[in-house]
């Protein structure tokens, strides 16, 4: 995606640019987990103990081509406030979830229900999951 000689433990502008925007989601993810009573550190795949925020990794990853999206339409562009304020923006982008459009904010909101909701019953039917909006 980002050519042959990139590798993610470059430092590099593109690997700032995905880590800031990485971060913009899993803040997002943090504050919907423990505003309906989860806790972050326990999570499903991820499991490092120094990890705070096992359950939002997990949780978070089917967003994350969003930002990668973002950082390779912009990967000539250096990590500063400009680069930032796109980051910061995925989370007003909209996706389709639930037949209807959303913003990335709201759509997360849907999703961390959704698994929460899947997780409770024991049936991944309730499981939803964003597309692009065209």
């Amino acid at each position: 995606m980002f050519g042959v000689d990139f590798t993610r433990t470059s430092k590099s502008d593109i690997n700032a640019s995905l880590n800031y925007g990485y971060s913009i989601l899993l803040s997002q993810f943090n504050k919907e987990l423990v505003l309906n009573g989860y806790l972050t550190q326990l999570g499903i795949k991820h499991c490092n103990e120094f990890n705070p925020f096992n359950l939002s990794s997990d949780l978070m990853e089917p967003f994350r081509p969003l930002v990668d999206k973002i950082v390779r339409e912009n990967c000539d562009e250096i990590f500063d406030g400009s680069m930032r304020l796109k980051l910061v923006d995925v989370l007003n982008h909209k996706v389709r979830i639930k037949n209807s459009n959303q913003y990335v904010s709201n759509a997360i909101s849907i999703y961390v229900k959704s698994v929460i909701k899947a997780i409770e019953k024991k049936d991944v039917s309730y499981l939803e999951f964003f597309e692009y909006e065209l």
